[in-house]
């Protein structure tokens, strides 16, 4: 990974901790972009990557877990590292099964901060990856008719030609014809790739 090319956002309201984390932050390498309040981030336009949010449970307008929870609606895939000085058990539970990867009590060693944030950092080159993944395979699947979209639902559900024929009401010659065209379209050579691939985009077989 390239440290300088790696952001890490900072929101905390407490004006000397946040510099002072900057400062530490920026000493690892990293680029630091630091807010001092949830909305003064969720303003921003744009998002580098790969990046990484250290969040303040506590802040003056949204509490940290509502700010995950908007980045969640907004379909925002940041990876969040909590940092507090009030927090609770039930909370980090909370935090971490909507996908946060730390939740690092106040004051924390800079060790662990570091150790926390190249997990986070890792995530979202991971996430990037998946999600350039599932790009490319949508605009495979975008250059699909409707009748073949049907048909590759059918297929991924195991059957046969023949069986697909009669549930959609056609030949199953021309069952064929579009099975081929799927196949040669989304550029695989088995049904088990085919289902592979529809599973990386969310496409449920038919019933």
């Amino acid at each position: 990974m390239n440290k300088s090319k790696a952001a890490v956002y900072i929101v905390e309201d407490d004006a000397s901790f946040r510099k002072s984390t900057e400062r530490l932050i920026r000493a690892s390498g990293f680029d630091v972009i630091s807010f001092e309040s949830a909305n003064s981030f969720l303003a921003q336009a744009h998002l580098r990557h790969p990046a990484c949010l250290l969040l303040d449970v506590r802040l003056p307008d949204i509490d940290g877990l509502d700010l995950q929870h908007k980045l969640i609606e907004r379909g925002v895939s940041l990876p969040i590292i909590f940092m507090t000085g009030h927090g609770s058990i039930p909370m980090s539970v909370q935090a971490m099964k909507k996908g946060a990867v730390d939740f690092l009590p106040k004051p924390f060693e800079v060790k662990e901060l570091h150790s926390a944030i190249l997990r986070a950092l890792e995530r979202d080159i991971d996430i990037r990856k998946k999600e350039g993944k599932a790009k490319r395979i949508r605009s495979l699947i975008d250059r699909l008719t409707p009748r073949e979209k049907e048909v590759l639902r059918w297929v991924i559900t195991g059957k046969l030609n023949k069986q697909i024929a009669d549930r959609m009401g056609t030949t199953e010659k021309t069952v064929k014809v579009h099975r081929g065209r799927v196949m040669q379209k989304t550029r695989v050579k088995s049904v088990a790739e085919l289902v592979r691939l529809a599973e990386k985009v969310k496409i449920p077989p038919a019933v």
